[in-house]
């Protein structure tokens, strides 16, 4: 497993993005509306347009993006909800603990208390990684839950 870190998307830039995300399979997994292939300006009009979003590259220990997620607000400043989170295969691999945490540092960063998120019941990775980091599953919609957790200042 790689030691991760992350860099703030600042200045904008979907190039990285675009690189990791040119499988028709896993786009669709991080964004499902999405068009394939990867159109950077969709992603810069549609799906990251909020000027409040955040968004954050995950880096291996050699600085290559191998990751990349979003922060939205939620409801209200002091929540953010996770969004597009993708991590490559090279850097999957008992990684869920370390990403969650750099997740929640980024949203303690912006302000947050808490985070929310969405996550497929069947992705069992990630679920699990998302309940053993201390997230509160709500509800399930479908094959969704939805979950938060309030963070420790």
């Amino acid at each position: 497993m790689p030691d991760l870190s992350t860099r703030p998307n600042a200045p904008f830039d979907l190039r990285p993005l675009a690189a990791m995300l040119t499988d028709e399979t896993e786009l669709a997994l991080v964004n499902p509306n999405a068009k394939y292939p990867f159109d950077p300006l969709e992603w810069q009009d549609k799906w990251l347009a909020d000027p409040d979003d955040a968004s954050f590259y995950l880096m291996d220990e050699t600085g290559a993006e191998v990751g990349f997620f979003a922060l939205r607000i939620g409801i209200g400043p002091e929540v953010r909800h996770l969004t597009y989170v993708f991590l490559e295969d090279s850097a999957r691999g008992g990684a869920g603990e370390q990403v969650t945490a750099l997740v929640e540092q980024a949203a303690r960063d912006l302000g947050a208390l808490t985070v929310t998120l969405k996550c497929e019941t069947d992705n069992e990775p990630a679920l699990n990684a998302y309940l053993s980091a201390g997230y509160e599953e709500l509800g399930r919609s479908g094959d969704t839950a939805t979950m938060r957790r309030d963070l420790d200042r």
